[in-house]
């Protein structure tokens, strides 16, 4: 009696290069590497260098393909040519059964082109978010809807994602709504106890004081946007000095430029070097209330019940704004610092913000 032979492991490349990409990918690979069905083959191009590699430390990721794409002060137009011919190459070598590629970098849109290119099918995650705005967020907008245009399965976190989709004439049958990997990531490493990363932050945040967590980093609001957003942090906190701001300030010389200035010499704005995901996320549920214009931090900010304040003008994430755990505040100083006030000076207004949805 003959038996049937073995079916061959479907190969899934993933395809990613920063710390954003990394967190909502690592879900994904835990899962594809515990069923026999899948072999997952993981490419990073390495967009963001040091922040890519401690989430791999978190989540006890080694890439299979490592194109170490990072040089200080590139552009976008050598992040895209530099991602681009090192993941054809990798295609070209590995021709995997298929492609996946999250969200809207730039290491998402040239891995969706280099499938393209090879003829592979490519998957879309995070799909179908949209502001109507092209130059906001830059280049982010522009990459999603171009992965849109080259994906064959499309991956929705929502029901309104999928109506963008729709909108954008995309099949229905290609379009699968799942929610979002990155809310398996945030719960389960809230559940672990991952040090801050920074013995200064373990000193001052033992205690009982109430935390707002700020993050800045937008290529829209580098210059004038980012030293009002400082000019607000230094009233707020001049104004709530038994509040501790927590800024885990991005690298990028231009945010530190425009910030820095603005809050010297305040002793309850803690600024500190980036924190390792693990870090990051005790700081999310160690805070009290979210500042940022990220928008991972508006989707965990939320599953966490902490109010955020998004110094944006727009969203791809309607959702929590909708159910009213999310607000657009823009940069302009005085929305800002009002805007902080209030939750801190009205227990109704943070009690409507502070849901966990």
């Amino acid at each position: 009696m003959s038996t049937l032979p073995t079916p061959r492991p479907f190969t899934v490349a993933l395809v990613y290069g920063t710390r954003p990409e990394a967190i909502k990918m690592a879900p994904l690979v835990r899962a594809f590497t515990n069923d026999p069905r899948f072999r997952p083959m993981v490419v990073v191009t390495g967009q963001h260098r040091e922040m890519l590699d401690q989430v791999h430390r978190v989540f006890d990721i080694t890439p299979d393909v490592d194109l170490d794409i990072h040089a200080p002060g590139h552009t976008l137009t050598e992040i895209t040519t530099r991602s681009l011919n090192g993941i054809g190459a990798v295609l070209q070598a590995n021709h995997p059964d298929a492609v996946l590629v999250q969200g809207d970098t730039t290491t998402t849109f040239s891995g969706a082109l280099a499938a393209f290119y090879e003829q592979i099918p490519v998957i879309h995650t995070e799909a179908g978010l949209r502001t109507g705005d092209a130059s906001s967020p830059f280049p982010e907008e522009i990459n999603r809807r171009l992965a849109t245009q080259l994906a064959e399965l499309h991956l929705a976190p929502t029901w309104e994602s999928r109506a963008n989709l729709l909108r954008d004439n995309v099949a229905e049958e290609r379009v699968h709504v799942t929610g979002n990997t990155v809310i398996d990531a945030l719960l389960w490493t809230v559940e672990h106890p991952f040090p801050y990363g920074s013995p200064m932050l373990e000193a001052r945040l033992g205690g009982d004081h109430p935390v707002i967590l700020v993050t800045a980093h937008r290529r829209e609001s580098l210059g004038a946007p980012m030293a009002r957003i400082g000019r607000a942090l230094a009233r707020i906190a001049a104004a709530h000095p038994d509040h501790l701001i927590v800024f885990p300030m991005h690298r990028n010389p231009k945010v530190r430029e425009a910030i820095m200035p603005q809050i010297e010499g305040l002793s309850n704005i803690i600024t500190i070097e980036p924190l390792s995901y693990g870090g990051f996320c005790r700081l999310i549920a160690r805070s009290s209330i979210i500042l940022t214009d990220s928008g991972g931090v508006q989707e965990e900010g939320p599953a966490l019940g902490k109010p955020v304040l998004v110094t944006r003008d727009n969203t791809e994430r309607p959702e929590a704004v909708h159910s009213g755990t999310v607000r657009l505040i823009g940069t302009d100083e005085d929305v800002i610092v009002d805007a902080v006030d209030e939750l801190i000076t009205s227990p109704a207004a943070y009690a409507r913000m502070s849901r966990a949805v």
